[in-house]
């Protein structure tokens, strides 16, 4: 029994002292024995164990409480900067779940109709330790002032996006593209997906606009498999509030696949294409490779696909082989193509709502391709038309800065492969090509 004087702990306090009020929530111990000095001693290690426990626990209920409020917090964050129309929930659940968004940001206003395109951005940080990643989400319509497809010489455009110091670039620039050439969801009607990105999209059954479209990206390196399954679920949600925001009216979007496994991004030789590059492959059995590219990266076809592209390129070593054919100004730009600025091609076709929103990259800005017209911008784009199964196409063909010069000659029989392949491939009528004039 502890006697006057004494505290929990059974230690004699000095005359006249009372034990501390707080004291009454500490363990009782028995009074020390003068007959049992080992098990006064293991006393006292209990009691220092018991108060190192307590202290522990409010340790570990303060951090769980601040993380559960940071998350709170964020949650609030991104719905606001977002319009609401995206599951912020969910997007704390990429990279293995965010405890905090450390910026957020919103472009355009909120999500009113007339007021897309919507672009907001979400940054995170990690237990507090730095930048860890991003996400973003693009809500973009056919009424939109900008086009939703753009094709051109843009930087952000570019496969190959190797900008830092010498020393850190690739020796082989063109051997892995920055990212997957896109794969369909399901069947393609819907949406496709990239390494980091999924979109999703649907035609309005009433109304303006008369199509839709949201992207779901990450911004960070090594997207996971079961962070694309969230970017697909964020994307087919984010549409869906989209269209009720914007009074949209859609069908029923279907449930996205269970697995979207990472696409791939090495390029390889044309004699391995076997779908959206095949075109190319047959192309080079015809005719001489020349200065063509000598590496492509494809992917799956389809009848129902709104999209389909396909990516060429140059290898270093057909960029130095090539070197001994050309002209003493061409040669000024064989550096660059061994580094910051490769040789590539890509064709690119939009089909139904889709093609009704296309442009290609001019000196004075974006320039429409629309349906039924062909031509060319001066920035390495061109430009064909068809009607397939009753719906508009657009089929287009970028050449990177300066590779367009050196294979001029070669531009006007390629781009007719490719456009002659896909139309009969989808069964479309009323080809229009652009003008011999076009790739002089």
């Amino acid at each position: 029994m502890r006697q006057d004087g004494q505290d929990r702990a059974g230690t004699q306090l000095p005359e006249g002292m009372t034990p501390p009020r707080w004291t009454r929530w500490l363990p009782r111990l028995p009074a020390p024995s003068d007959e049992r000095p080992g098990r006064h001693r293991l006393n006292k290690l209990f009691y220092v164990a018991a108060v190192l426990g307590i202290g522990t626990s409010l340790w570990a209920y303060f951090l769980t409480y601040t993380d559960l409020r940071d998350r709170a917090a964020s949650e609030e964050r991104i719905a606001e900067a977002c319009g609401g129309v995206v599951d912020a929930e969910a997007v704390m659940e990429l990279r293995g779940g965010f405890g905090r968004a450390a910026a957020w940001g919103r472009d355009d206003g909120g999500l009113r109709p007339g007021a897309t395109p919507l672009v907001c951005r979400v940054g995170w940080d990690r237990d507090r330790s730095g930048y860890q990643g991003s996400f973003s989400l693009f809500v973009r319509t056919s009424g939109d002032t900008v086009p939703m497809n753009l094709v051109g010489n843009s930087v952000r455009l570019e496969p190959f996006g190797h900008r830092g110091p010498l020393a850190s670039r690739p020796a082989d620039v063109t051997r892995r593209a920055d990212h997957a050439e896109p794969r369909p969801l399901g069947d393609g009607a819907w949406g496709d997906y990239t390494d980091d990105a999924v979109t999703m999209r649907a035609d309005c059954a009433a109304g303006k606009p008369s199509a839709l479209r949201v992207t779901a990206k990450a911004g960070y390196d090594d997207v996971s498999d079961a962070d694309r399954e969230i970017l697909a679920g964020l994307a087919r949600d984010s549409l869906t509030r989209a269209a009720a925001e914007l009074g949209c009216r859609i069908p029923r979007l279907p449930d996205v696949p269970d697995e979207l496994r990472s696409p791939g991004r090495e390029l390889s030789a044309p004699r391995t294409a076997r779908a959206s590059c095949a075109w190319y492959a047959r192309h080079l059995g015809d005719t001489r490779r020349g200065r063509l590219p000598d590496r492509l990266l494809e992917s799956p076809t389809g009848a129902e696909r709104a999209t389909e592209t396909c990516l060429l390129a140059v290898s270093p070593r057909s960029v130095r082989e090539t070197m001994p054919h050309l002209s003493d100004s061409e040669r000024r730009f064989m550096g660059t193509a061994l580094t910051h600025s490769p040789w590539w091609m890509r064709t690119a076709s939009f089909f139904g709502a889709e093609a009704r929103s296309v442009a290609v990259y001019d000196y004075d800005g974006p320039r429409d391709a629309e349906p039924g017209t062909a031509g060319n911008g001066n920035l390495g784009a061109w430009w064909a038309s068809s009607v397939c199964e009753g719906r508009p196409a657009v089929h287009t063909l970028t050449v990177s800065f300066t590779y367009d010069d050196i294979t001029r000659d070669r531009l006007r029989a390629l781009f007719r492969a490719y456009v002659d392949d896909i139309t009969e491939r989808r069964g479309c009528t009323d080809v229009t090509f652009p003008a011999p004039a076009a790739f002089r």
